[in-house]
């Protein structure tokens, strides 16, 4: 059965490429041109992924997004915002908000199916969180023994890099704040400014060798790992 995108978006021409694209990508697409519209939508038909503009009128997309995840019925929608450049604050909150991904307009439609494809693909493998390793490439991360190998050789890491690395490969492909990221890694030997992430992800980047870039910067919002 084909997935289901349900577009979130005010501006007709930008809804028809969209679904036009979506379509070909064999989705099942619906659409609805305001937030209340888009809100009533997402609870009756259950889509998989929401694709969603921040500037709607009435509802923003920001407070779309708040109820999409307050709402039990809708809580475990895929969020993808749909954002003009200059809205990296707005991006910010979003993500804090709960949304999975966003998409920078004018976008390719080479980069919309990607990261569409890529946040589908990890709700089909989400289970990797209940095993005892995880991997990402060259990457092997025992979550039992707190190892981590790269090509099976070990790599040296505090427990701070270790929660970092181990969290940004479960939840690969998806960005997330510097606060969201300290979260993750809080314990003993954390600084409490969210500027301290740097740190560790330099710190990371230099471990992980020719593999440090697969820790993406995403300017103006946070980090995501993302395999080459």
């Amino acid at each position: 059965m084909a997935q289901h995108i349900l577009i979130i978006e005010d501006e007709p021409d930008i809804t028809e490429i969209l679904k036009y694209n979506l379509e070909k990508n064999h989705y099942q697409v619906s659409s609805a041109e305001t937030g209340e519209a888009g809100l009533a939508a997402a609870r009756e038909t259950s889509p998989d992924l929401v694709l969603l503009d921040l500037m709607l009128p009435g509802i923003d997309g920001l407070e779309v997004c708040r109820k999409l995840r307050e709402d039990p019925r809708t809580r475990d929608i895929l969020v993808v915002m749909l954002t003009a450049k200059g809205t990296e604050s707005d991006v910010v909150v979003g993500l804090t908000l709960g949304a999975d991904d966003y998409i920078v307009k004018p976008f390719s439609t080479s980069e919309l199916m990607a990261r569409i494809k890529a946040v589908l693909r990890r709700v089909e493998h989400k289970d990797v969180d209940d095993g005892d390793t995880i991997d990402a490439g060259p990457i092997t991360i025992d979550l039992r023994k707190h190892e981590a190998r790269i090509d099976r050789n070990p790599i040296e890491l505090t427990l701070s890099e270790f929660k970092l690395l181990s969290f940004l490969i479960k939840k690969k492909g998806r960005v997330f704040t510097r606060d969201q990221l300290l979260d993750a890694v809080v314990g003993p030997d954390v600084f409490v400014t969210a500027r301290n992430i740097d740190v560790h992800v330099a710190a990371l980047r230099k471990k992980l060798g020719r593999f440090g870039g697969y820790i993406v910067t995403v300017r103006g919002v946070g980090y995501r790992f993302e395999e080459a």
